[in-house]
């Protein structure tokens, strides 16, 4: 038997058309999870759909060492977009690799190594990244990973200020926690981390993998918080299904970014993607979208649920049901019964993170099943 590194659902998807996708048997599923966040855009979009097949006719790949169109465009459009003055792009595969390289430029750039990040933060699975993430069970099976790491309470000033000093070279942190249990930073806590950083010399990551590309109301959690950080991590809804990340820095991190490199950086169909995706997203104000239905989605889920359960926590179309010890079961129930596909955040938290396109229909969909399987 082959395939062993995912515990595979018993739900064989096929086909997708917006918010839905379609298993073997043509059944319709409210996608409500979006494979992550990955599809921001729903499912084959059109403009997508159209710069990657026009890229894919004139050149699959090239090495980033030599200048492509598309791959330009995509630098000036994150450049441009970028909160404050962030203007430099490092392009990647995923969001634990944009991760690995926002760590790595920070040490090379404050010739420092220690590391700040928060308890029940996650931030990828490669050897740095997955340092800075909480959770043991992520890892203890690759045990020692590299050292000089020091976790803090999330959203814990006095802890935060506690922490970082003038040997630090870096915090992360997530501005909204995901695989955490949808846990919002406060702006206070945000803008203190910059004022802690920019006194101490420490690098400011924003880890915005998940909350980045409109997913919280606007392109960037960033800018909800009024906040520049030194670098910006992104991936999943960047390139609207395809795999990308990107690791955007403010000049004085460029310029010392160190040696790092990559074969796959910014292949011109991925950028073509990538690119399509984020004007996309501002063209047709998708992170306008994302707030107002989001807003709307989670005042629905209080009325309908919100004695039933423990909490619903959300920012934008990143939305958290605390469900208890029950969500595994509940996420099945919706899946098979409900025909609505959710995500975990652990093992208590139901996690909503749809396609940002999504309008109030859809959202009444979701209350209406969650509602069933609430009270069931």
């Amino acid at each position: 038997m082959s395939g062993f590194v995912f515990n595979e659902k018993p739900i064989q998807i096929e086909r997708g058309d917006g918010s839905y996708v379609y298993d073997d048997s043509g059944t319709e599923y409210l996608d409500m999870g979006a494979s992550y966040a990955c599809v921001p855009l729903g499912h084959g979009h059109p403009a997508v759909h159209e710069a990657v097949t026009e890229q894919f006719e004139k050149l699959t790949y090239v090495q980033a060492s030599y200048p492509n169109a598309a791959r330009t465009a995509l630098y000036e459009l994150l450049a441009e977009t970028a909160p404050g003055d962030i203007g430099n792009t490092w392009l990647c595969n995923s969001g634990t690799e944009a991760n690995e390289a926002a760590l790595k430029f920070a040490r090379s750039a404050t010739g420092d190594s220690k590391v700040v990040a928060t308890m029940k933060g996650f931030h990828g699975r490669t050897m740095g990244a997955l340092a800075t993430t909480w959770k043991d069970k992520y890892k203890k099976p690759y045990e020692p990973l590299i050292g000089d790491v020091e976790f803090v309470p999330y959203d814990d000033i006095d802890a935060l200020e506690e922490a970082i000093d003038d040997d630090t070279a870096a915090f992360i942190v997530e501005p909204v926690q995901g695989e955490g249990g949808i846990n919002p930073a406060s702006r206070e806590y945000l803008q203190a981390a910059r004022e802690v950083t920019e006194a101490t010399g420490t690098a400011l990551i924003f880890d915005e993998v998940q909350t980045g590309m409109g997913r919280t109301g606007a392109l960037w959690n960033a800018q909800r918080a009024n906040v520049t950080p030194d670098m910006v991590t992104a991936a999943k809804g960047l390139g609207n299904g395809f795999p990308v990340g990107a690791t955007l820095c403010r000049d004085w991190i460029a310029e010392d970014y160190g040696s790092h490199a990559s074969t796959f950086s910014g292949g011109p169909v991925i950028s073509a993607a990538a690119g399509a995706t984020v004007s996309t997203l501002i063209e047709d104000s998708v992170p306008g979208n994302a707030a107002v239905v989001g807003d709307y989605l989670t005042t629905e889920l209080e009325a309908a649920i919100g004695d039933e359960v423990r909490d619903i926590r959300a920012e934008g179309l990143m939305i958290g049901v605390e469900v208890g010890r029950g969500a595994n079961k509940a996420l099945k129930q919706l899946a098979l019964n409900h025909q609505v596909l959710a995500l975990p955040a652990g093992r208590t938290v139901v996690r909503l993170l749809p396609p940002l396109t999504i309008g109030e229909e859809e959202a009444d969909e979701v209350v209406e099943a969650m509602a069933e399987v609430v009270t069931d």
